[in-house]
């Protein structure tokens, strides 16, 4: 009887690597198409859209170059700020996407973007983010935002 419960046991050890690669493999889908949409929101000038990646909490964290805030509010408002209009907003491109499970509710994800813009918009830029996501009833959000702006040419 015993032997017959440690060979389940390892049966079901054997098996966990494999569920959780497909979990990943999964999360992995599900975060690149979320990305996928936030590009897609911000290159039809839609801010709101776009911002709906991000959990909607007073206590997600964004840091950039020259201040850390926190909050959904305050995220958004500093979007719609900085790129007041279309002109300025570009076209979005996100690149070199790197996605890293934590565990079955967190995963980060690093790459690079890119905004493709007018001289009258402010000129291209680009950059890197180190994000965090977690895995919620609505599917992941970012909590995490570190993006760091390329020195310009």
């Amino acid at each position: 009887m015993i032997a017959r419960k440690l060979a389940l046991f390892l049966f079901v050890l054997a098996l966990a690597p494999l569920s959780l690669a497909q979990a990943s493999s999964a999360d992995s889908t599900a975060i690149r198409t979320l990305f996928d949409q936030q590009a897609a929101d911000w290159n039809r000038g839609d801010l709101t859209a776009f911002a709906t990646c991000y959990k909607n909490s007073p206590d997600i964290l964004f840091v950039g170059a020259k201040k850390i805030s926190r909050g959904y509010a305050q995220m958004l408002e500093r979007y719609r700020t900085q790129y007041p209009t279309r002109a300025a907003m570009g076209t979005l491109t996100y690149s070199d996407l790197e996605t890293q499970p934590l565990d079955a509710h967190f995963a980060t994800v690093t790459g690079k973007f890119h905004l493709a813009r007018t001289a009258a918009g402010g000129g291209d830029a680009s950059g890197s983010y180190m994000l965090v996501l977690e895995k919620t009833p609505q599917g992941w959000k970012i909590v995490r935002d570190v993006t760091m702006a390329a020195p310009k040419d």
